[in-house]
């Protein structure tokens, strides 16, 4: 794992983050939300109420063989004009991957037809000197097994298209690294994988850890090679072990929802923690409104402090640990009505403060 020094110089202290989805078509507001609740680490919006920005078609445009309809998106590597896009892809790959200083024009550059948020977040930075800034990305995984060919088959059964999409999402992470980091200011990049809330599952069982590490690793040091931080962000539960075994710099988990099973792993978090690791804890929840309503930022507090205790072993009591911890909602609010996801954006900056006066 690569040690954040190395990377950027960033200690969260207990800030707050978000995951990404806001329930807005308008980028102004989307940014006048961000900054009036977690100013100290905003990041770009994404909208989905835009049909580009939803998680399988965002992050696809430029990819040799896809096709994109208003129902349905697939690849084909047997069409008459794939060797030549593959040709050109990996020609325009191998260049920017030795000089990531030439992302900024090359063709993983993010169009603002499908991230409009990222050009709007750094327009409305201006002059101002957060913490970080924050971007994100469909992971490898989660992509993969997301799109599938005309027979069906999934993305990640195809070694060629596999390959291919890997790099993609590794040259576009690293884009936004580069992009954001012309504000001088440490930017880290959240890599968005529900899928792996189905790792081991029946669905998934001929698919190898290796395999799945691998393509994470390629991502991940892509942005750390471009000097941001790259973090993975899992709304369920998974294999706890295996995602602190690959090279992230920030685990970002449900803490309302799954807290007790990652606190089964806790010796593999103390390892992680002791690599330079920072753990965001999704500790206000998003599932619904009925339990967003239920909850203070007083409980909130409570219930994180109840769960730090747990986590505190070792070199590690609550102040060491909140020093390395994010404070964010469990997942993106793109899918809540506003009045709940402007009550998550509140107890996000009213609960990490509360947690702060409190250590």
């Amino acid at each position: 794992m690569t040690n954040i020094s190395e990377t950027t110089e960033f200690t969260p202290q207990g800030r707050t983050l978000l995951i990404g989805s806001l329930p807005v078509d308008d980028y102004s507001k989307a940014l006048r939300m961000i900054m009036a609740h977690t100013p100290d680490i905003p990041l770009w919006p994404q909208l989905p109420s835009n049909p580009l920005e939803r998680m399988l078609n965002q992050f696809v445009e430029g990819l040799p063989g896809l096709t994109e309809t208003e129902k349905s998106t697939w690849f084909d590597l047997g069409g008459p004009d794939f060797e030549a896009e593959q040709l050109a892809f990996y020609e325009e790959y191998l260049r920017v991957s030795e000089d990531h200083s030439q992302l900024l024009t090359s063709r993983f550059a993010l169009s603002d037809k499908r991230a409009g948020g990222i050009y709007a977040l750094r327009q409305a930075l201006g002059d101002t000197t957060p913490a970080a800034v924050k971007g994100q990305i469909t992971g490898p995984f989660t992509l993969l097994t997301g799109l599938h060919d005309k027979e069906h088959k999934l993305g990640y059964y195809n070694p060629e298209f596999r390959d291919i999409a890997v790099k993609d999402m590794a040259m576009k992470a690293a884009w936004q690294v580069e992009f954001l980091r012309e504000g001088k200011l440490p930017v880290i990049i959240f890599i968005d994988e529900p899928a792996l809330a189905g790792l081991g599952s029946s669905a998934f069982i001929s698919i190898a850890q290796e395999d799945i590490a691998q393509d994470l690793n390629e991502v991940i040091s892509a942005v750390q090679q471009s000097g941001g931080l790259a973090g993975i962000h899992v709304c369920a539960n998974t294999d706890w072990s295996f995602l602190l075994s690959v090279g992230l710099n920030i685990l970002s988990f449900d803490a309302y929802g799954y807290f007790d099973r990652l606190i089964a792993c806790k010796k593999d978090v103390h390892a992680f923690l002791d690599k330079g690791g920072i753990i965001a804890w999704g500790i206000i929840p998003t599932a619904n409104e009925a339990v967003i309503a239920q909850e203070t930022a007083t409980s909130l507090a409570q219930r994180w402090e109840s769960q730090v205790e747990q986590l505190c072993g070792g070199d590690w009591d609550r102040a060491a640990i909140l020093e390395r911890s994010l404070i964010t909602p469990s997942c993106g609010t793109g899918a809540l009505p506003l009045t709940a996801a402007e009550m998550v954006l509140r107890l996000t900056a009213e609960t990490a403060a509360i947690i702060k006066n409190n250590v």
